[in-house]
């Protein structure tokens, strides 16, 4: 990826959360993104919740970028750091987050009904 880089980004953000706290972790999320929302190049985003309480990440958060510098500015945001540092500074919480931008490697969807699949690939 180039630094100047105009194509679409997805981060992908998974979160080890104990299990004891996965209630309290979802308030505080939703803030954050709700400042997220409001910056350019902000496209849409989920905050995915596992099924198994064993699962050793119980969050993941997946967002769509304009560019990577539209995700780089929007999360530079003073407000939105000191939100973040309140969260993983935490030893009661102890939230730890492991995010990465990527860009699409290969494409692929449920071919519609009458169309022939034209196989996978981008």
């Amino acid at each position: 990826m180039s630094s100047v880089d105009p194509s679409p980004v997805t981060l992908i953000n998974v979160f080890e959360v104990p299990p004891e706290r996965t209630d309290a972790f979802v308030g505080p999320w939703h803030e954050r993104a709700a400042l997220l929302v409001t910056k350019p190049g902000f496209l849409g985003g989920r905050l995915y919740r596992a099924l198994a309480p064993q699962s050793r990440f119980q969050f993941v958060n997946v967002s769509h970028w304009a560019t990577s510098e539209a995700w780089r500015a929007g999360t530079a945001d003073p407000a939105f750091q000191e939100r973040i540092s309140a969260v993983t500074a935490d030893p009661v919480t102890r939230v730890s987050g492991n995010p990465g931008l990527y860009e699409v490697a290969v494409e692929f969807e449920v071919p519609t009904a009458g169309s022939a699949p034209e196989g996978i690939g981008r």
